[in-house]
């Protein structure tokens, strides 16, 4: 599909028999995907969906919470095997390897690792390249056709030593050739920038630490800015040097944390955390620097471990207590909550066009429409054995889903 010689007859065969080598337009390069915004690009809803998904292929790759990164015809997979991180880049179409990079790194318990014993972070793919963040601060940089290290770092030795309670959760952000990682602990952390190329430290703004939140890219007045909640804010900082830009608070208290990522909608923003709700922010210039104005906020509804995706001015999502909702973007009212519990709070949203397609832990992918009037469940697919915290990747008719240590590829026939 790359070459523009092809003639649009052989283009349109290859998106219609999904062919992995082809598919490049539905690449889900990190952390909610291309725009990382939790929406899939060329899929169609079949008109009847089946009851179960056909599983072509699966491969124990490893325990961990990480959602697999799709890049044109390869799966790029972050997990834990034994006492190692490893990246494994895998073939889409049959689950081979291709090659696999790893390191030693000590093991956990307690608290941080009931469930949970892998990494948390999402691998970020671009310019060549895979970032990724392991669960105790190591930041590797790899050649995305070969998996040789181009850099690894520590954070420990970057000067964070610490980490959160359940260890590292954000995502990795590449943009503009830096890699934007968040190290250390709620005490004592840091946003930094990294040369994509040669892992050279651009810039760091270390005014507070890192929860599980994960960055977002925000363009406002011709300015770009990294855009995330830490330990107790929600915090702007400019894409060039690392300044802050404007800050707000955002403390978590109690059996709450910050954990979602910021929503970007031209200059607003939508964050939501438990205890505090859902609130929506417009960011502007204001003397020689911006200001984040609250727009509006809705104290009942929250989400605890899962990002909203907005759709057609309408944000959806699942509430700290396990039940989707819908809020109208606009004003902040709640549209409707379903009545029903399916998660503790963790699940992944995505907007599929005409669907909206949500997994919670439970395994059970729930497709639904994207109304204000009510929850209209359109089917529920059992897609896993065992419990499932990363994003469902679509490309096409191709579903890969995530377990606890294993990834399978299945599709919508």
């Amino acid at each position: 599909m790359r070459n523009a010689s092809r003639s649009i007859g052989a283009v349109l065969g290859c998106v219609i028999l999904f062919s992995a080598s082809c598919v490049f337009a539905q690449d889900w390069p990190q952390w909610r995907g291309a725009n990382r915004d939790g929406k899939v690009t060329g899929f169609t809803a079949p008109q009847t969906w089946p009851k179960a998904l056909t599983q072509k292929w699966k491969v124990t790759v490893g325990s961990g919470d990480s959602t697999p990164a799709l890049v044109g015809d390869k799966l790029y997979v972050f997990a834990r095997q034994g006492e190692d991180e490893v990246t494994v880049c895998l073939n889409a179409a049959d689950g081979k390897e291709v090659w696999k990079d790893k390191y030693a790194t000590p093991s956990f318990s307690g608290p941080a690792s009931r469930l949970h014993l892998g990494p948390r972070s999402s691998p970020a793919v671009a310019d060549g390249k895979v970032v990724t963040l392991g669960a105790n601060g190591v930041v590797s940089c790899l050649d995305a056709a070969t998996g040789k290290v181009a850099w690894r770092k520590d954070s420990a030795k970057e000067g964070f030593p610490g980490l959160p309670t359940f260890h590292t959760g954000m995502s990795p952000l590449i943009v503009d050739k830096m890699a934007i990682v968040q190290l250390g602990s709620e005490g004592n952390g840091a946003i930094l920038a990294y040369d994509l190329g040669t892992g050279e430290q651009k810039w760091k703004w270390a005014g507070e630490g890192p929860m599980y939140a994960s960055p977002a890219l925000l363009t406002a007045e011709g300015a770009k800015q990294v855009v995330t909640l830490t330990s107790k804010s929600i915090v702007g900082v400019g894409l060039t040097d690392g300044k802050l830009l404007w800050q707000v608070p955002f403390a978590p208290t109690g059996m709450s944390y910050n954990a979602a990522t910021p929503i970007v909608d031209g200059q607003t923003i939508y964050v939501s955390g438990a205890g505090r709700g859902t609130k929506a922010l417009k960011i502007e210039k204001k003397d020689a620097g911006f200001a984040a104005t609250e727009l509006w906020s809705n104290d009942k509804l929250a989400v605890q471990f899962n990002t909203p995706v907005l759709k057609d001015g309408l944000l959806f999502g699942l509430t700290d207590k396990g039940s989707f909702f819908c809020i109208n973007a606009k004003d902040g009212k709640e549209a409707w909550t379903d009545s029903a519990k399916r998660s503790r709070g963790f699940a992944a949203v995505v907007d599929a066009g005409s669907v909206l397609l949500g997994l919670p832990d439970n395994s059970e992918l729930v497709v639904f429409k994207p109304s204000d009037k009510e929850f209209a469940e359109v089917a529920k697919i059992k897609v896993a054995d065992t419990a499932t915290y990363a994003h469902p990747v679509i490309a096409g008719n191709k579903v890969f889903v995530k377990d606890q240590d294993a990834v399978a590829l299945l599709t919508i026939e």
